[in-house]
């Protein structure tokens, strides 16, 4: 049986400096057209089994996303995001609306999560972040991970999901390993975190867990990120160390996701360069991850590195929020596009900024080495 210590992965500068560059490059991405005309996608992702297989519905899978309405300025999105029900098909895609009631939320937006579908085939389980409080008159980045749960009713022309339960605060940081207070400036890139929930179920164990990015508390370093966990027993959750540690390196490990594959798990997780430390290597922005027999580790970085793939020199902001299937497809969404520097102006990233999914990408895995293909 697997050890139940968890053996903490330490991503170090040692790591991101032995990267090449233009590692791990993706193709470039071209124009893209918008899926809901005045509306941005970002995060986004398929309802899914417990198994974290991704489920097949007449019309295609679902697909919930983080969206709001087109601002002059993207970066103003994530201070009103809201999750929306969509459903990718063939012929194109169709739009539910806003998944979850406009008063159910006990934040004053709603970050990213994970939708699970439950045996019954009718009860969808939602793990997501609450991002700040309710009715508060200046936005703040206090985050919480919730999971409430409602019923999945679909016909030939639309589906939806009803019933949903009062969310339930999953854990609360101890502000011993996670800290508590998310501010951190409040700068795009700069905030801490409690977000990002995504579930998975211990082979060795059947024990659920649930994973999460994370700071670390009492550290001295403004680049503290962590990737957390917390399983779920009899007694309800409880906090666990991290499954990775950042600390002095990065700030944002965002969306940390596990995919069983040949008998092993793959850690992923997607981050940006300038969330890297100052006067230390910077890494690109792109996928990192790391492989493991167990959950409870060890777990080694793909392609020794950590880095499976980067957007490409001359795009180096192309893409963002990776999300590896269980079939090793590749989903993101399209961020700023056609550009070799930062933009200089609202009106310049407005310009670029794609707000909508990206081309599918697959990855190709041998052994600890992982490789992208179109």
């Amino acid at each position: 049986m697997a050890s139940d210590v968890i053996e903490t992965f330490r991503w170090t500068p040692a790591h991101v400096a032995a990267i090449g560059r233009g590692a791990g490059a993706a193709p470039l991405i071209g124009a893209v057209a918008p899926v809901l005309p005045g509306i941005d996608i970002w995060d986004h992702w398929p309802v899914t089994d417990r198994a974290g297989r991704t489920l097949a519905f007449p019309g295609g899978p679902l697909v919930i996303a983080l969206t709001a309405p087109v601002l002059p300025d993207p970066d103003d999105r994530h201070a009103i995001a809201r999750l929306r029900l969509l459903q990718a098909g063939p012929d194109g895609w169709r739009d539910f609306g806003h998944l979850l009631p406009d008063t159910l939320n006990p934040g004053s937006r709603e970050w990213a999560g994970t939708a699970v579908l439950e045996a019954d085939g009718q009860t969808l389980s939602l793990y997501y972040t609450a991002a700040g409080r309710r009715g508060e008159a200046v936005t703040s980045f206090a985050q919480r991970l919730l999971l409430t749960q409602g019923r999945l009713v679909m016909d030939e022309r639309s589906a939806q999901v009803t019933g949903w339960t009062e969310p339930v605060e999953i854990v609360v940081p101890d502000d011993v390993t996670y800290q508590a207070d998310m501010a951190g400036g409040g700068a795009v890139g700069a905030i801490k975190a409690f977000r990002d929930p995504f579930p998975i179920i211990d082979p060795a164990t059947g024990i659920e867990h649930v994973l999460f990015t994370a700071s670390l508390a009492g550290s001295p370093s403004a680049w503290n990120g962590l990737i957390g966990m917390a399983r779920r027993d009899k007694a309800g959750w409880t906090l666990l160390p991290p499954l990775v540690d950042a600390d002095g390196l990065n700030n944002e490990l965002e969306r940390p996701h596990i995919v069983r594959h040949d008998g092993r798990m793959l850690l992923f997780w997607s981050t940006q360069a300038k969330v890297f430390a100052d006067g230390g290597p910077r890494g690109p922005t792109g996928l990192y991850g790391l492989v493991a027999d167990s959950l409870y580790g060890p777990w080694r970085p793909l392609n020794g590195t950590g880095l499976v793939l980067a957007n490409p020199v001359e795009a180096p902001f192309q893409a963002y929020s990776w999300l590896v299937l269980d079939d090793l497809s590749v989903w993101s969404f399209a961020d700023l596009l056609g550009l070799a520097e930062a933009p200089g102006s609202v009106t310049e990233t407005r310009a670029a900024f794609g707000g909508t999914p990206a081309p599918v990408l697959h990855l190709e895995v041998d052994g600890d080495s992982v490789r992208v293909t179109a």
